[in-house]
C-alpha cells in the first residue's frame, strides 16, 4: 500500500464495480417488468393465433 497511485487504482476498480453492479440490477428489475407486462398481454390476449392461416 506504498504505491502513490493506490486510491487512484482502488477508485477506479470501487467506480468500475458500481456501474456493472447497477447495470446487473437494472437489467434484473427490468426482466420482471418485461415478464410481468408479458404476462398481462397475453391473459388479455386470449388465445394465440399465430399459426393461423399459414395453409391453405
Amino acid at each position: 500500500m506504498t504505491d502513490p497511485h493506490f486510491g487512484y487504482i482502488a477508485a477506479s476498480y470501487g467506480i468500475a464495480f458500481a456501474v456493472i453492479a447497477g447495470l446487473i440490477l437494472w437489467t434484473a428489475l427490468d426482466q420482471r417488468a418485461q415478464r410481468r407486462a408479458l404476462a398481462e398481454l397475453e391473459a388479455r390476449s386470449g388465445r394465440r393465433r399465430s399459426g393461423e392461416g399459414l395453409r391453405p
